[in-house]
């Protein structure tokens, strides 16, 4: 069965390929294939150095000899949400439709409990799941290898710019969508929340052989917490704030504790070096926790603490007094 799905998939294999992918001798694919042969699947073999295993052309097979935990595990993995963002709401529905009907009673009884019984809400707390009127037509540009031209928001200076990109993947993180693109300068990431405008065009573009997505991905996601990252701080935080860390969903402060790996001071505070993105966004971040939490160093930052605290006096201290 492992053979035949991977031919219906690649359309041709040797069988020394065929042998690695399955972990098996040659002695055994020539023999699954002639079973396969003796059993009535249109198999054979092209000769030559470009040759190797196929099957007919028009030739599928019913999608059978799934096992309880494969079939389970397709239905786990659906994420009704994002593909109802995509537009594919009803081809997921038709799609699990006829999965079900493959499946044996058994197996379809079991599928059904587990996908009423497991549920993916991709959102973080405190945060809605971001919403754009063009997902669709990016997705589709994806899909279909066309260029799109686009008038995108970004952070910097100018805010505003048209940009003609060749989609090469979409990706959903905690809520938010994103489309690689090659654009003038490279293949970057856009958020799609940001494009306040979108035209599809009728060119079309070839994306790179070796081009993939999970790989580039995650590449960029460990270029960006390069970037981010930018020097460190070490702060004492206090025992009371020590105890409520893990309810405060202080992920990093939690983290810089476990990596110290020393024990507290004799008043229960806990002194830990913790990585900033800059002395703004520090300070920001360490304000919230008052005087549960002393920045040590660098000077700068306390610095920085202080002027913001000035600023929050001002700002309220001509306003009613508590009675």
């Amino acid at each position: 069965m492992q053979i035949l799905l991977l031919l219906q998939t690649r359309r041709q294999l040797t069988a020394r390929e065929l042998a690695e992918e399955l972990e098996v001798s040659l002695r055994t694919i020539y023999r699954d294939v002639d079973a396969l042969a003796a059993a009535g699947v249109p198999v054979y073999a092209d000769q030559g150095r470009a040759g190797g295993y196929r099957l007919v052309d028009g030739y599928r097979t019913k999608l059978t000899g799934l096992t309880e935990g494969e079939a389970a595990a397709l239905f786990l993995v659906g994420m009704p949400g994002p593909a109802a963002a995509l537009g594919l709401t009803e081809q997921t529905s038709a799609a699990e439709l006829k999965l079900l009907a493959a499946l044996a009673p058994d197996q379809r009884d079991r599928a059904g409990r587990l996908k009423n019984r497991f549920h993916l809400d991709m959102p973080a707390w405190y945060r809605e799941a971001e919403t754009s009127p063009y997902l669709a037509a990016v997705a589709e540009a994806v899909l279909q290898d066309r260029r799109i031209k686009v008038l995108y928001r970004r952070w910097e200076a100018p805010r505003e710019v048209e940009r003609t990109l060749e989609p090469y993947g979409l990706v959903l993180k905690h809520g938010s969508w994103y489309v690689v693109a090659a654009a003038p300068g490279g293949v970057r990431t856009y958020r799609v929340s940001n494009i306040l405008q979108l035209a599809p065009t009728d060119e079309e573009f070839s994306r790179p052989a070796d081009f993939d997505l999970a790989r580039h991905w995650q590449e960029h996601l460990d270029q960006f917490e390069r970037r981010r990252i930018t020097g460190q701080a070490v702060v004492r935080i206090s025992a009371p704030l020590v105890a409520r860390l893990a309810d405060l969903s202080a992920a990093v402060l939690l983290k810089a504790i476990a990596d110290t790996g020393a024990g507290p001071a004799d008043d229960g505070s806990v002194t830990v070096a913790v990585p900033i993105e800059s002395l703004g966004n520090a300070a920001a971040q360490f304000i919230r926790y008052g005087d549960l939490l002393e920045v040590l160093e660098p000077a700068e930052l306390r610095d920085e603490l202080a002027r913001l605290a000035r600023s929050l006096l001002e700002l309220y201290a001509d306003g009613p007094q508590p009675t």
